[in-house]
């Protein structure tokens, strides 16, 4: 990590800028075949689905490999962990997804990812070449009954990546400390997604670069995630509980419910050739938070707060909105939430509980300049302190809520 910051976001700003020129990548692919190219590490580490005993190291490699993570408590990494799936070791393959488990709860561990490339099979043989190993980074894994923490939420980037070093180096911290434990990008972070390097590009590397290799972020899908070529393979660059976008996890006092909005548009739109089924998903999510709500961790929990990208709510007419609304709303309003943080409209907003919503709602602004929203959550036992702040420094919502009595 680099201390910095404003050397670093000039560097991230003008990385972010080239990035967006897909020519000059092409340029180069031609200039250089990927098969002649030596093995390396196209993205990464970066940290997923943490918790107080275990988290999910991801990264990416340029040729096909096996691959482990080295880690341990402490200054040592005296144990070696890979994937596997019904009985065979993961290799052979450029996404790596290895989880950790059994960690000891608020404890630094140190670990590096290391892959072997793997040239070919002849037979029951398998023929390895070069290993790469990554340097040594660093994580704390979360207490547990720990009773508060800090987030931050970026939504609606639209393929802008240079917007992330903008708003956390200029937001994130207050001194050289960040002001931040995890990360959330709630939604729409592409136009169009239509390959892994623009993932890689206006996300992933970004990410990695600043935080990523020491803090988990998650990312929500939003209608445009849903859109391109590409989009049916975003889930496996990425680490979901049961491979699902929509799912609850709890983090100190607070109890998160992750849905997913879907698509705004109805499922004949011609924009998606009729291979779209988001009425029928967002039923089944329904159904999911009927139980959910009834769940322990729900119900025990001193705060709940949704994430969804479209709101049910104030967001317009279009039909996603709608359909949210009549299957959401009423569970949402059963259950009693404290807080929802949303995007999609581009315009920065805080609603007060009202007739139709008995919960607050926070819903983050556009990717253009002047527009850009960072949510800022810091919880306690006793409250719920949010701030958006717009990207000139400006406070533009806020809420303070109170935990409410049993």
């Amino acid at each position: 990590m680099l201390s910095d910051r404003r050397s670093f976001l000039e560097k991230m700003s003008r990385i972010g800028a080239l990035s967006l020129l897909p020519a000059a990548g092409a340029q180069a692919a031609e200039m250089q075949p990927a098969a002649a190219e030596k093995n390396h590490f196209v993205a990464g580490p970066y940290l997923q689905n943490m918790g107080s005993n275990e988290v999910t190291i991801m990264w990416i490699t340029h040729k096909n490999c096996f691959s482990w993570v080295e880690y341990g408590a402490g200054t040592y990494t005296s144990k070696r962990e890979f994937g596997y799936n019904n009985g065979l070791i993961e290799a052979n393959n450029r996404i790596n997804k290895i989880t950790l488990t059994d960690l000891k709860p608020g404890t630094e561990h140190k670990y590096k990812i290391v892959s072997t490339e793997v040239l070919g099979y002849k037979g029951s043989k398998v023929e390895f070449g070069e290993t790469i190993a990554s340097p040594m980074y660093g994580f704390k894994t979360w207490p547990q009954n720990e009773d508060e923490f800090k987030m931050v939420v970026f939504n609606d980037i639209h393929d802008r990546p240079q917007i992330i070093p903008q708003l956390l180096y200029r937001h994130g911290y207050t001194g050289n400390a960040k002001d931040y434990d995890f990360v959330v990008f709630n939604g729409d972070c592409f136009d169009w997604v239509t390959e892994e390097q623009q993932m890689v590009d206006h996300l992933i590397k970004p990410s990695v670069d600043i935080f990523a290799t020491e803090f988990p972020f998650l990312l929500t899908q939003g209608n445009h995630e849903c859109r391109g070529s590409f989009s049916r393979h975003i889930p496996e660059y990425y680490a979901y509980p049961d491979s699902k976008y929509y799912f609850a996890f709890t983090r100190g006092p607070v109890r998160f419910v992750v849905l997913d909005s879907g698509e705004d548009k109805t499922d004949d739109s011609v924009e998606y050739g009729g291979l779209s089924a988001f009425d029928r998903y967002r039923e089944v999510q329904k159904k999911w938070l009927e139980r959910e709500i009834e769940s322990p961790d729900f119900k025990k929990a001193d705060f709940r707060v949704v994430l969804i990208h479209i709101s049910p709510y104030h967001s317009g007419d279009w039909h996603g909105t709608m359909h949210c609304r009549a299957l959401f709303g009423p569970v949402l309003n059963k259950a009693k939430i404290d807080l929802q943080i949303s995007g999609h409209t581009h315009r920065y907003m805080t609603h007060e509980p009202d007739a139709d919503h008995n919960w607050p709602i926070v819903i983050g602004g556009g990717p253009l300049e002047g527009k850009r929203t960072l949510i800022k959550l810091h919880a306690t036992r006793k409250q719920l302190d949010l701030k958006m702040i717009r990207d000139d420094g400006e406070l533009v919502g806020k809420f303070l809520i109170p935990k409410k009595g049993k």
